[in-house]
């Protein structure tokens, strides 16, 4: 690809899984951030802004790697500067920060996309074009499970600041069921131990249940769990042609997730024994940057992700299902701002 000169906003962890693949890439990458800019550059060979400003006049495109409560601000801030922008998920803390953000990068004619990298991973992306190409038949059962050690960041557990495990991390599920087998009509969930006061626990288990359109039924667990415990995701969709199935551990018989004083691997996805899907995801939002196709994921599927997520937390909060319509989310976005 032509060099880009991409500004990355933000140095903690999830930036380690952009800032080399955006090298990778050739692009020219900058970065801003309150802490760790340094450390960041100085791993990777980037570039280091002492401010947001100087940082907007010397990029093309921006990815927001921050907290999920700056989502909104920054993204306003990249789009007002006529930049297109990569937003690490979800879009915004809540639909109507996801529904602005959309709002202004139609207004500006500027591209915005989420960073929903489990499309990007080569299992999920295989299981997609089965569906899409019938050979699992008319679907009935999706099960997704996401799970292992908690987040190492206080902000996480501070619900007004992360949304908690469903909009951070089980948002990629949710993502992937609509993606899967289609829209949502109604939303279940559960979540043990309860939020409390606005704390959420740091080891916490959330079942969402996603009844789409087409009859089909999503099941979705997700899992902060103790120190030590290893990162696992699996799937398994049947419909009535058959069923395919996939677990990030199935390369050993036993796996022992035991609560030990040693930290785990990470709270980030394993990696694949593939070209890495942070680098595929790049590498396709890129070309859309540069006039190129559209990418698998579009700014309405960030928004909805978030609405899905909100709707679970609705479901928490009244013991009820709550009824669901993707139309009725998006028709307002436009009049966001």
């Amino acid at each position: 690809m032509a060099k880009l000169r991409v500004g990355m906003i933000g140095a903690g962890g999830v930036s380690h899984a952009h800032a080399p693949h955006w090298v990778a890439l050739g692009a020219d990458v900058s970065v801003y951030a309150l802490v760790g800019a340094d450390e960041l550059a100085a791993r990777y060979g980037l570039t280091t802004v002492g401010t947001l400003e100087q940082l907007l006049l010397t990029t093309d495109v921006i990815d927001i790697c921050t907290p999920t409560v700056t989502h909104r601000e920054l993204a306003l801030a990249a789009i007002g500067a006529g930049k297109n922008v990569l937003c690490e998920k979800p879009l915004g803390r809540t639909v109507e920060d996801a529904k602005v953000i959309a709002a202004a990068a139609h207004a500006a004619n500027v591209q915005v996309y989420p960073a929903h990298v489990v499309r990007f991973f080569p299992e999920y992306a295989a299981l997609h074009a089965a569906v899409e190409q019938g050979e699992i038949g008319q679907l009935a059962v999706l099960r997704f499970t996401r799970g292992g050690e908690g987040a190492t960041s206080d902000w996480f557990f501070d619900d007004a600041q992360s949304g908690g495990i469903i909009l951070d991390q089980m948002i990629h599920d949710l993502d992937q069921a609509r993606w899967i087998a289609g829209e949502v009509v109604q939303v279940y969930a559960v979540q043990n131990p309860p939020t409390v006061n606005g704390s959420i626990p740091r080891n916490v288990v959330v079942h969402v249940t996603l009844t789409h359109l087409n009859r089909a039924i999503s099941l979705i667990q997700g899992i902060w769990g103790p120190r030590g415990m290893d990162f696992r995701t699996s799937f398994e969709v049947a419909g009535d042609a058959g069923a395919l199935r996939f677990d990030s551990s199935a390369a050993g018989t036993i796996v022992e997730n035991l609560c030990t004083a040693e930290a785990g691997t990470s709270y980030l996805p394993p990696a694949s024994t593939e070209e890495s899907p942070y680098l595929t995801q790049l590498r396709e939002i890129a070309k859309a940057f540069q006039g190129g196709p559209a990418p698998r994921v579009c700014l309405d599927d960030g928004i909805i992700a978030v609405a899905l997520a909100e709707a679970a937390q609705e479901s928490i909060a009244t013991g009820s299902a709550i009824e669901f319509d993707a139309s009725a989310v998006l028709e307002s976005k436009e009049s966001a701002l």
